[in-house]
């Protein structure tokens, strides 16, 4: 008979067989669902960003155009957009410059360069390029 503690009946250590990459498991199928889904969401959030913003680049491109006049209407229609016409439309003077300054956190129309923008509506004098450099923040930046 043959004894079980004799060295000569050891065999090598049986390894198993490699794990096959694919197909993966469930819980990969499921994670690349989600980031497949969260992926889209990001899309289509850039795509509406992006179309809400569409009057910002109209009015960056006008205001390039425009006559020095013409600022304060370029500035009026941008308002309009993005508020409710009741709340805009009637805004002249210093309520409309102080209306510009509180929606861009700024106090660029009321004591800064944008003071001028009235005069430049109504054709007087000012410094042209520094209202229209506020004008261009403003489009840039104001928040409704």
């Amino acid at each position: 008979m043959s004894d079980p503690a004799d060295l000569s009946n050891l065999r090598d250590i049986v390894v198993p067989p490699e794990v096959a990459l694919w197909p993966p498991a469930p819980g990969w199928w499921i994670l690349l669902a989600g980031g497949i889904a969260m992926a889209a969401i990001f899309a289509g959030m850039i795509v509406a960003r992006y179309r809400r913003n569409a009057y910002r680049r109209a009015a960056l491109v006008a205001l390039d155009t425009a006559d020095a006049g013409d600022i304060s209407s370029i500035l009026k229609r941008v308002a309009l957009a993005a508020w409710p016409r009741a709340e805009v439309a009637s805004l002249t003077g210093a309520e409309w410059l102080a209306f510009l300054d509180r929606t861009a956190r700024s106090n660029v129309f009321t004591q800064g360069a944008g003071r001028d923008l009235e005069g430049l509506a109504f054709g007087g004098a000012g410094d042209e390029q520094a209202v229209r450099a506020a004008a261009r923040n403003w489009i840039r930046r104001h928040r409704c």
